[in-house]
């Protein structure tokens, strides 16, 4: 049984008492349903769990309960003798956003107070905007992603002890000794190879078989890729979803990685606005993570995005390398020098900023280059850079240079996260353990502390 992070949240929200809510978003596979099922299961005596998506292809009980006492009684078909009260009766709606009506009701559900509610939605953005009457005040969205590298350390057995001495090491700027450091880069790759979806964690730490890992990370960009033919029909527009998502790995290895608009049909003249929809389908499913350009970088650095130029990295470093490798290990596993990892490691740091509640900007001036993360540094209200390396040469980084060197833009430290075990800071940039990134809080970024080599 995977460990999350989330089950603390859900616990606390069940534990309270709000008029809100709450929903979990994010991406399907990424356990959404078994966590909330795990924590309800133990919480409450009366455990009721519909999916809606599974009522909309067969008995579609719940198609037209547009009032609380259409809800009930559907309910009451399936759950009446589990249906006691609020205290000791949880309604799970999975899958919520299958019948957009539901999110209206939400309101009126939790007015009701008979019971307790929670839900869970994938492609949740999608329903959200669509949706003429939306409860706003009346819900709260939780946002759920794949196993972060913390947990996937849990999953394969290193301790709480283990993790709180790696972070008083973060802390204090310290580089760890030998032993642990190659333990730490040997678990680092097989997050690389594995990444976080719980089905392929699970097959991992059954088997040890990176083919059976692979067959699972297939058979979710199938899920993905059919879930999007699945929007196109639904549309009623012939949308590029399918397309924009199968090009996301090879965008990566091109130098630039962002996405070009005329490349996604082969047709010159299209512009970014022509596939806004399907950015927006791609995002708001979870299935992609939107990495949008700064030009001029001020705090705070959301109010600074442009969407014309924009990259899209894939929502688990799993799904990545099983593109870009399929069954080879050796290219990760032994750090083959003839083999840019340079996507992957982007890639890692994407999902696991995302998941520690970063949004996610990327530095691109014609004048000064290309800095790979820009992150809000709350600490001195200005932002922060943050560079990837996977190679040899991670002191090397002209675009960052030519960023610092601007004096208007107030920065205060850079951050560069690579393969090198020590820990040293020069001319305000601070090298760490490409490892660290488990340890990055949105409150957290002032990193102007002693540094101990």
């Amino acid at each position: 049984m995977l460990k999350r992070k989330i089950y603390s949240k859900i616990e606390q929200y069940l534990n309270g008492d709000s008029r809100k809510m709450l929903i979990v978003d994010g991406a399907r596979q990424i356990g959404k349903s078994f966590i909330i099922r795990q924590v309800g299961q133990k919480m409450f005596a009366n455990y009721i769990e519909i999916n809606m998506e599974e009522d909309k292809q067969g008995n579609r009980l719940f198609a037209n309960a547009r009032t609380v006492e259409d809800f009930i009684m559907a309910l009451s078909t399936i759950a009446g003798e589990r249906m006691k009260n609020k205290h000791d009766t949880l309604v799970f709606i999975d899958e919520i956003q299958a019948y957009d009506h539901l999110l209206t009701l939400v309101k009126f559900l939790m007015e009701d107070n008979r019971f307790t509610y929670i839900a869970s939605g994938s492609q949740l953005g999608i329903a959200l905007k669509s949706t003429q009457s939306l409860p706003i005040g009346s819900m709260e969205v939780l946002r759920m992603y794949p196993l972060d590298f913390e947990e996937f350390l849990w999953a394969n057995g290193v301790g709480e002890y283990a993790i709180e001495q790696l972070r008083q090491h973060y802390q204090s700027r310290e580089a760890l000794a030998d032993e642990m450091h190659n333990k730490m880069m040997e678990l680092f790759r097989k997050y690389l190879l594995v990444g976080g979806m719980p089905d392929a964690v699970n097959t991992y730490l059954v088997e040890h078989n990176l083919v059976s890992v692979r067959t699972v990370h297939n058979n979710i960009r199938t899920l993905y890729r059919q879930d999007a033919a699945k929007y196109e029909q639904e549309s009623n527009r012939k949308l590029k979803v399918q397309r924009i998502y199968d090009m996301i790995p090879s965008n990566l290895e091109n130098k630039k990685k962002r996405v070009v608009a005329q490349e996604i049909e082969g047709i010159k003249g299209k512009r970014m606005a022509t596939y806004q929809d399907e950015f927006d389908y791609i995002i708001s499913a979870g299935i992609a993570l939107d990495v949008q350009a700064i030009s001029q970088p001020t705090y705070p650095l959301v109010e600074n995005s442009g969407k014309n130029l924009l990259k899209l990295y894939l929502n688990d470093v799993g799904l990545c390398t099983g593109v870009l490798y399929h069954n080879l290990i050796q290219p990760i596993m032994e750090d083959q020098c003839s083999v840019n990892l340079g996507s992957v490691y982007e890639t890692v740091v994407a999902q696991e900023l995302r998941a520690h509640g970063f949004n996610l900007f990327y530095y691109d001036n014609k004048k000064n280059g290309e800095v790979d993360y820009l992150v809000d540094d709350i600490d001195h209200l200005t932002v922060m850079p943050i560079e990837v390396k996977s190679g040899k040469d991670y002191t090397v980084h002209s675009a960052l240079n030519h960023f610092l060197d601007v004096t208007q833009y107030n920065i205060h430290h850079a951050l560069v996260l690579s393969n090198e075990q020590r820990v040293f800071e020069t001319n305000r940039i601070l090298y760490m353990p490409i490892y660290y990134v488990l340890f990055l809080q949105p409150s957290e970024m002032d990193l102007a502390s002693e540094v101990r080599i």
